[in-house]
């Protein structure tokens, strides 16, 4: 959820945020949305390339402060975030919605869209929700792990800088700016939100990196088995279809099997 107390706004007569205790680089606040400048700012983002370390530097205030660090891909063709057609108004609240209830309305839409011919593995009923995985790493620890790896300079993203968000909890965050990178499957980052919270119990994810249309997490208590991973795969499909057709593993299974068994990084990428 977001926090009740927005300290963003501080940041503008602030902008080192040292009267939060933080020690920000140059930045700026964002607040600009597909319905037109926002009520208040969505997020704090820094001018410059995120460099190792500066994911988990202060983390300890940044919580006190109510702000979730998250990395920001502003590279891609729709520039930084007031680029991505941002929607805050009208959102669920993740806290107030079934991850379950939600996956499996999600499933059944998939299967009434599915294109004709195409059966497995959409010609199944929903499963349920998988198994959790006992506890393995820390999962801010896995996180602050990933970030690093992602701000290097061998980094898959293109200019990826860190942002900080008001939020209470990690997995609120495309809740808490109305990101719409989903919008072709899931038109409410409501339910994104209530999924990786659900994720984040089970399987000890993070919310690492956004791009416009990706989400990328870190994974503290990857499945195991085949078929724990299988089971999971569904969920996958279910928020993330694209994910599945763009892969080069044809089946559920295969999907399975090299992009969830073991992982420590999961990404969702929707058309």
């Amino acid at each position: 959820m977001t926090t009740d107390t927005n300290n963003l706004p501080r940041l503008a007569a602030d902008p080192s945020g040292r009267g939060l205790g933080l020690d920000l680089p140059a930045g700026r606040l964002l607040q600009e949305t597909y319905q037109g400048l926002w009520g208040h700012p969505l997020m704090w983002l820094a001018d410059a390339r995120v460099v190792p370390g500066q994911w988990s530097a202060q983390r300890a205030v940044r919580r006190a402060a109510g702000l979730m660090p998250v990395l920001v891909d502003v590279g891609g063709p729709l520039g930084d975030p007031e680029g991505w057609d941002l929607m805050c108004g009208n959102l669920s609240d993740p806290e107030q919605l079934g991850d379950e209830e939600m996956l499996e309305i999600l499933w059944e839409e998939i299967q009434e869209e599915r294109p004709e011919g195409k059966a497995a593995p959409f010609d199944t009923p929903w499963p349920g929700l998988a198994g959790a995985v006992p506890p393995g790493a820390d999962p801010d620890a896995q996180a602050a792990e990933l970030a690093d790896a992602l701000s290097g300079s061998d980094s898959w993203l293109m200019e990826p800088r860190l942002a900080l968000v008001p939020s209470v909890l990690n997995a609120d965050i495309p809740a808490a700016i109305g990101w719409t990178g989903s919008l072709s499957h899931v038109d409410d980052p409501g339910i994104i939100s209530a999924v990786l919270r659900s994720w984040g119990e089970r399987f000890g994810t993070r919310l690492v990196a956004l791009t416009s249309d990706r989400i990328v997490l870190s994974v503290a208590a990857p499945p195991t088995t085949v078929e724990h991973a299988a089971a999971v795969a569904v969920e996958h499909v279910a928020l993330c279809p694209d994910g599945l057709a763009r892969s080069r593993h044809g089946s559920l299974e295969d999907y399975a099997a090299h992009e969830i068994l073991g992982r420590r990084t999961w990404v969702h990428h929707w058309d």
